[in-house]
């Protein structure tokens, strides 16, 4: 590992930097409301600073409700009478008294190692199977507020489908991850990305360090640190490869990764990837963060107890199935007292959240130069697809030659470098319209106002406030196929997840907002939303007390002033 990127040596033994207080970040947006400020496992703590605007105060508020107890019982109930018949229908299945749709061993392979076997082939061909036709429904339109949807059919549950020819217009996009709007195919703006597409073609068909590195990539760069207020940036054509390879380039043998224990699969891959030594934190939980960061300095490597190499810490800004929003003042601190790196995933809260969009560390009044590793994608606010990597210039080069993704993946290709330049544009103001701050403003209304009618409707949300990302828990895995099933008959497009995407008691429906989502298509999703809690029973707020620990009472660490 080159000096260039994360400076080597224990991370206790880097030079001291200047410090900054704990509280100095602010959000944006206006005040939650008392009803929100009541929700029985509000967590909250107020951030005190300064932003362009003078002085102000803002409340960090984020929900996890607690269910009545008979929800999980029910639940647990469900996934066990569902398995029994699993059960009873493999062994029908065996005897030729049921058609066997799933891959099976061949006889002539019995004597070796079986292939599907395991749990999750049970889980996927008794469990999964009832409820597939709720995901990878066919869109044949701009994935905008909203959608055109390709009719099919099952008549094998769900094993194989059939088109009917017919086309559901007009569905509410509630999934996607369309934040800004700039998923769209009107609008002037759109021509300068025809246009780079007649001039360079589709595709580069190259890396960036052969025949790949165009005058495009390297304006784009250029806009994404002017945008995140850094010394440089690296785009690449995937934004899950932004993580699984870049991470491997920064850290490996000897080094230590600290994870939050709701990392996405990306980050997870890359930590695993590195060869680094992986311990995990409980999410957004500075008391468990800080044991494990002084553990790691006091007791080095295990058997050698040599200092760490590196100590790298692992979070995202918002995280996509919560909804929750990273302590990130806090967690600054705590690098900072232990002098550890921080790698910042910003995918879902680039764009999203800060008073210009320009993530987290804005919404917090951050300075920019306290996080090592900037990352984010392109494939929410920017209506395109790829990823970057921000920070230091001594940084952003050392990856240039020693990232995977860098050095053997294709270049981004030349239209999607364009749509991603006019969107940055327009949200910076660059292209002389308010247009991009006036979505940035919207999306904080949209997410706002829909939350909170959540709740006054009577139904458990998970997440931060001001979060774009609305989890709503079902918990019962009958009621997640039948609640997106009836969703869609309602022209409304849902995602929801289970098991094992989340905690086996946890099964929710995931909304997405959008500023282009206009108040009367919320309204309407609303309606519907507190029609069918009340048809499928799955209104459980209770405002009772929340299980998780409150991570900031009593706090065992000290922060510096």
């Amino acid at each position: 590992m080159a000096s260039g990127a994360l400076s080597n040596g224990h991370a206790g033994h880097r030079e001291p930097e200047p410090r900054s207080g704990t509280g100095t970040g602010t959000g944006s947006g206006g005040e939650p409301s008392a009803s929100a400020l009541r929700n029985g496992c509000t967590r909250s703590r107020q951030y005190n600073g300064k932003s362009t605007a003078g002085p102000y105060k803002k409340i960090f508020s984020e929900s996890f409700e607690q269910p009545p107890i008979y929800v999980p019982v029910l639940t647990y109930m469900g996934y066990g009478i569902v398995t029994l018949f699993g059960y009873l229908r493999d062994f029908l299945r065996s005897w030729g008294l049921e058609k066997c749709h799933a891959s099976q061993e061949r006889k002539e392979q019995k004597d070796f190692v079986p292939l599907y076997q395991d749990f999750e082939n049970f889980y996927k061909r008794n469990l999964y199977m009832r409820v597939r036709d709720n995901w990878n429904r066919p869109i044949c339109s701009v994935p905008g507020p909203t959608f055109d949807l390709v009719e099919r059919v099952s008549d094998d549950y769900n094993w194989t489908f059939r088109y009917t020819g017919r086309v559901i217009k007009d569905v509410i996009n509630m999934g996607s991850y369309n934040y800004l709007g700039f998923a769209e195919n009107k609008g002037e703006s759109l021509n300068s990305v025809a246009e780079v597409t007649m001039k360079y073609g589709a595709g580069v068909c190259s890396t960036r360090q052969e025949m790949g590195n165009l005058d495009k990539h390297i304006q784009l760069e250029s806009l994404v640190a002017r945008f995140l207020g850094v010394e440089a940036a690296m785009t690449f054509g995937m934004g899950f490869a932004t993580n699984s390879m870049n991470i491997p380039a920064l850290v490996g043998k000897g080094c230590l990764i600290l994870s939050d224990e709701l990392n996405h699969t990306s980050l997870i891959l890359g930590a695993r990837l590195s060869g680094a030594t992986i311990r995990v934190f409980k999410h957004n939980n500075l008391q468990s963060l800080d044991k494990l960061l002084r553990d790691a300095v006091v007791n080095g490597q295990p058997r050698t107890h040599r200092p760490w190499k590196k100590i790298l810490i692992l979070v995202e800004g918002i995280y996509s199935m919560e909804g929750s929003m990273v302590r990130l003042p806090d967690i600054v601190a705590l690098k900072k007292k232990y002098k550890a790196y921080l790698y910042l995933d910003e995918a879902h809260s680039i764009g999203a959240v800060g008073p210009t969009g320009r993530g987290v560390v804005e919404y917090f009044s951050v300075d920019p130069a306290d996080i090592d590793v900037l990352m984010g994608t392109f494939t929410k606010s920017f209506g395109a697809t790829g990823g970057y990597i921000a920070g230091k210039k001594e940084l952003v080069n050392y990856l240039r030659g020693f990232s995977h993704s860098a050095v053997y993946a294709a270049s981004m290709p030349p239209p999607i470098a364009e749509q991603i330049i006019r969107s940055l544009k327009c949200i910076m103001g660059l292209d002389g319209t308010t247009i991009g701050i006036e979505r940035v403003r919207q999306l904080g209304v949209n997410a706002r106002y829909f939350r909170q009618r959540l709740r006054e409707l009577g139904f458990i949300t998970y997440g931060n406030d001001d979060s774009p990302v609305v989890p709503l828990l079902l918990y019962m895995p009958g009621k997640v196929g039948a609640f997106a099933r009836r969703m869609l008959k309602k022209n409304i497009g849902v995602v929801v997840v289970g098991f094992p995407a989340t905690p086996i008691v946890e099964s929710r429906a995931r909304f997405c907002l959008s500023a282009a989502h206009t108040r009367e298509m919320l309204d309407t999703v609303l309606n519907v939303l507190d029609e069918m809690g009340d048809y499928l029973q799955f209104k459980y707020s209770r405002r009772s007390p929340c299980v998780r620990p409150e991570i900031y009472d009593e706090s065992d660490f000290e922060m510096e002033d």
